[in-house]
């Protein structure tokens, strides 16, 4: 029988609960993003300060891998027209992508990180390289969606026809390659082509077949949480480990295509799924608000941090563990007012997201 089938996917299912987890994983980016700096000045920063950034590091690692897995929740649950599908999802993406583009070009130039020569055809290279290849940090996030987005029609006819079994083939061969290509176990590589099986494309798999599995295992979100705690301790230990024995950061238990941040993320998802919380309907009428908006504060969040940033306001303004997460949640609501206020001028609402 097929997967689809036996989920029952032709029924409407309760998946009310991506949207937190839409969120939540929005706000985990940008907690990742404010910590950041503090995990590069490992010698101008005490240990116990650097120990404080590795674990709100390693507590959020899983925000990206599961946006994928979102996305192939919702996108594989069916087959589409192909130019629909295109012209939908990658329509979406165009303009705030080119948009926001620009507008980090432009405070690049503001802060003197890149100059123009004042030649209009050299200068319009350039800008047109910088959208090819990114114009700023976090943007390589929408190329890999845009990446996604063009095997996702091909993908959910794999995955709407495909048996359990057939997925968990799928899962595992990809898991097998994250373990492979680690530079540990490199070794074991062989010379066998696996790359069909590599990259974010499993994400979108894995996100779809947890949402739609039924498990009948009533400890799930016991055993989910405890998975979670345990990678998060094993993340922030094995990060410290590693600075200690080659004194610079080694991103090794921080890669979100590997296999430990794999299982982090599976059971983050998991979590999300099965731990019911019950809002108030107001707080959650707040969160579908801010649910809808989340590509947009992704887009606009790294300028407000910058904007943060030229005003002093980092994690250096009083002790980490309390400045990391306090300016990731002023952040938010900034980058969240920003795009609201946006969303609600005719013509710029477009470039939203």
């Amino acid at each position: 029988m097929k997967f689809s089938e036996a989920a029952g996917l032709h029924n409407k299912q309760n998946i009310g609960w991506i949207n937190n987890l839409r969120l939540i994983s929005m706000f985990a980016v940008i907690v990742l993003h404010t910590t950041s700096p503090l995990l590069f000045a490992i010698k101008g920063t005490s240990q116990w300060d650097w120990i404080t950034g590795d674990i709100y590091n390693a507590l959020v690692r899983f925000a990206v891998p599961v946006f994928v897995m979102i996305t192939g929740a919702l996108s594989l649950n069916r087959e589409y027209e192909l130019r629909d599908f295109l012209k939908k999802r990658i329509g979406r993406l165009i303009l705030p992508f080119i948009f926001w583009s620009l507008v980090y070009i432009g405070y690049r130039l503001y802060n003197e990180e890149i100059t123009f020569t004042m030649d209009i055809w050299a200068d319009t290279k350039f800008v047109l390289h910088q959208l090819i290849s990114g114009s700023y940090y976090h943007l390589w996030y929408v190329y890999e969606l845009m990446g996604l987005y063009l095997i996702i029609p091909v993908l959910s006819k794999f995955v709407q026809n495909a048996t359990e079994k057939e997925l968990l083939y799928f899962l595992v061969i990809w898991y097998l390659t994250l373990i492979i290509g680690t530079p540990y176990l490199s070794k074991f590589n062989a010379a066998i082509d696996l790359h069909n099986f590599t990259g974010y494309i499993g994400y979108l798999v894995l996100g779809y077949y947890l949402t739609y599995k039924q498990f009948n295992f009533r400890a799930i979100p016991v055993l989910a949480a405890v998975v979670f705690i345990f990678f998060v301790i094993l993340i922030t230990e094995g990060t410290y480990y590693l600075q200690v024995k080659d004194h610079q950061l080694k991103t090794f238990f921080y890669e979100p295509v590997g296999p430990v941040v794999a299982v982090f993320a599976a059971s983050a998802l998991l979590m999300a799924k099965y731990i019911k919380v019950q809002l108030n309907p107001k707080i959650k009428s707040v969160f579908d608000n801010a649910s809808k908006y989340t590509l947009g504060i992704y887009l606009s969040h790294a300028l407000v941090l910058n904007f943060f940033d030229l005003n002093d306001i980092n994690y250096a303004m009083f002790s980490p563990l309390i400045s990391i997460p306090l300016i990731a949640l002023a952040c938010f609501l900034l980058a969240w007012l920003l795009v609201y206020i946006m969303s609600k001028i005719p013509g710029v609402k477009y470039l939203v997201g």
